[in-house]
């Protein structure tokens, strides 16, 4: 079983960037596909963008051209970098791992990420 622990978030002015880590231990990351979800206050989380093996990515139309997933299955973390940030982006962001076989899945805590000017 894999554990999840997300770091990097904050306030950050309209137009900013901010990288969010996702540190996994318990298990090798190789073994999961990885996402990045969101969720604001009365709605449900969704995808942000997702990692297929270390090349094949997916974004949320919201999110494309502006952030990107990345993975180091050696330093067992997934990063996602958020460029360009608006205020609409305000949300907890959670780290998702869904086992490649088991389809098990696994959340992070979440990490608060605050766009204001």
């Amino acid at each position: 079983q894999v554990q999840l622990v997300e770091s990097g978030g904050g306030l950050v002015q309209p137009g900013g960037s901010l990288r969010l880590s996702c540190a996994a231990s318990g298990s090798i990351l190789s073994l999961y596909d990885m996402g990045w979800y969101r969720q604001t206050p009365g709605k449900g989380r969704e995808l942000v963008a997702h990692m297929l093996g270390s090349s094949s990515t997916n974004y949320a139309d919201f999110v494309k051209g502006r952030f990107t997933i990345s993975r180091d299955n050696i330093k067992n973390t997934v990063s996602l970098q958020m460029n360009s940030l608006k205020p609409e982006d305000t949300a907890v962001y959670y780290c998702n791992a869904r086992h490649l076989v088991l389809h098990s899945d696994y959340w992070g805590q979440g990490t608060q990420v605050t766009v204001s000017s």
